[in-house]
């Protein structure tokens, strides 16, 4: 017998559920199933963060975003939890392409930026769908599993907000972008993408350009 996750999953895609579930179903198990090889096991954020991805990139009109698409899309993420990983997997973004951006809002949120026509869609997690999960599963006591449950089968509008935005992402923040290398005159270390400051007539680094803003201290 197969586990009962992946059961559920199959009995909700062949019933016909809530508007928002079955039009992604066919794909989403699937997908599902790579953000936990990704991410390494399976939990509520990362269902959160495959059906955030996929009304994402279904708004902006975006059907392949790992393959014929995948230089039209830039995400913005705002938590680096769960939801992230599953994300990147369904968009295909990833920090190593300079595609995923991370603003550090502490909030289950993503913008997906569609550089071919300028449209950004900024959706969250609604607060009140924690809730709903435990009027729907109330007989589960474990908040993971419950949520779990009915993070797949909501309807997208009781699981998300959704705002049209305007997103500029400057030349210096865009996939491919090339810069000159320079490097630091105190530390010596090489500086790309435009991230040198000039202090004094000299060219500095972030961190020796202001010593507080780094996030260690030698030994």
């Amino acid at each position: 017998m197969p586990p009962a996750s992946t059961y559920y999953l199959e009995r909700r895609w062949r019933s016909g559920a809530e508007e928002g579930f079955t039009r992604m179903a066919l794909d989403f198990k699937t997908l599902l199933g790579e953000a936990e090889v990704a991410h390494g096991h399976l939990c509520a954020g990362q269902i959160l963060g495959v059906r955030m991805a996929m009304l994402g990139l279904e708004r902006l009109g975006i059907s392949d975003p790992r393959g014929a698409d995948r230089k039209r899309l830039v995400t913005y993420v705002e938590i680096d939890r769960c939801a992230t990983d599953a994300i990147a997997v369904v968009t295909g973004c990833r920090l190593g392409k300079r595609a995923l951006k991370f603003r550090d809002w502490g909030k289950m949120a993503a913008t997906f930026v569609d550089l071919s026509s300028g449209r950004a869609i900024r959706i969250a997690a609604k607060e009140s769908s924690k809730q709903r999960a435990r009027e729907l599963y109330p007989e589960i006591a474990d908040k993971n599993r419950q949520q779990m449950h009915a993070y797949r089968e909501m309807a997208d509008r009781e699981l998300f907000s959704e705002e049209w935005v305007a997103v500029t992402v400057e030349a210096q923040e865009m996939p491919g972008y090339k810069s000159a290398r320079v490097v630091c005159a105190v530390c010596g270390e090489g500086i790309n993408y435009d991230r040198e400051v000039e202090r004094d007539g000299r060219i500095l680094c972030l961190g020796c350009a202001d010593v507080a803003r780094r996030y260690y201290r030698a030994l």
